[in-house]
């Protein structure tokens, strides 16, 4: 059963640092994701770091702020070259991984340097991970890279599904691995790919053990908004996974019974 959020974005202000592919017309205010997660019974969440704020984690960690400790964390966005003290700054503040959003062209850093090594080594000894969103073709000669991090990998959005699952690459680059234990899937924003997605989670359930998935709700839904609702996100898939022990492992939280 699905008793967390692990994907939803939070903000008051609509500012965009540097270029933006797009940014919205309407605040996402923290009480109405709140009232989302209350009304369908959900126990706590993650709030992810909104692209068009850039590494200006300010309001996410505001919102960390107000949230009780054990049930909620952050996902930050910040550059390689982040020093350590501020990282562990936001590990107190309850972040518990980065995100790199390399969608539509953007720059894949290069995994093997020694700033990419040395980030990851100094979130590794804050038990954080790295989540990931990019389109599948570009995402499957990665995956190789990826499984010798030092840390838990967190694919976004089923890995932005672009065919059907028995031919979609990072699928089939995911099977061809031999070792795929650090690799988590985020059941998020079907939406956000060019077909649903929703055959993928059959065979991802067959490549990943049944503790290595968590859902995301993706809301407010920017650019899907008249479609996509977050009952509809969840009531298909509410029963399919069990999220406790990824949520446990990923971002240290727990029901508030466990």
């Amino acid at each position: 059963m699905i008793h967390f959020d692990c994907h939803a974005h939070v903000y008051d202000q609509i500012v965009a640092h540097g270029a933006v592919r797009y940014l919205p017309t309407r605040p996402a205010p923290l009480a109405d994701w709140r009232a989302l997660q209350e009304s369908h019974g959900l126990s706590g969440g993650v709030i992810v770091q909104v692209s068009f704020l850039g590494t200006d984690n300010s309001q996410m960690l505001a919102a960390l702020q107000n949230l009780p400790t054990g049930r909620f964390a952050g996902v930050a966005v910040i550059d390689i070259d982040t020093p350590d003290a501020e990282i562990a700054r936001l590990c107190a503040a309850g972040v518990r991984a980065i995100r790199w959003n390399l969608v539509a062209g953007a720059t894949i850093p290069d995994l093997t340097s020694s700033a990419v090594q040395s980030l990851m080594r100094t979130l590794a000894r804050h038990d954080m991970h790295l989540e990931l969103q990019l389109e599948s073709k570009r995402l499957a000669p990665l995956l190789p890279q990826l499984a010798d991090l030092p840390l838990p990998v967190v694919i976004d959005h089923l890995g932005l599904p672009e065919t059907s699952a028995a031919q979609e690459p990072w699928l089939n680059a995911l099977d061809a691995l031999p070792e795929r234990e650090d690799f988590y899937v985020k059941i998020s924003a079907p939406y956000r790919g060019s077909t649903q997605g929703l055959d993928h989670i059959d065979r991802l359930l067959g490549l990943l053990a049944a503790d290595r998935f968590v859902w995301g709700s993706d809301w407010p839904h920017t650019r899907h908004e008249s479609h996509a609702t977050y009952a509809g996100l969840l009531d298909d898939l509410k029963h399919r996974i069990d999220d406790r022990a990824a949520v446990r492992r990923l971002y240290q939280l727990r029901l508030d019974h466990a």
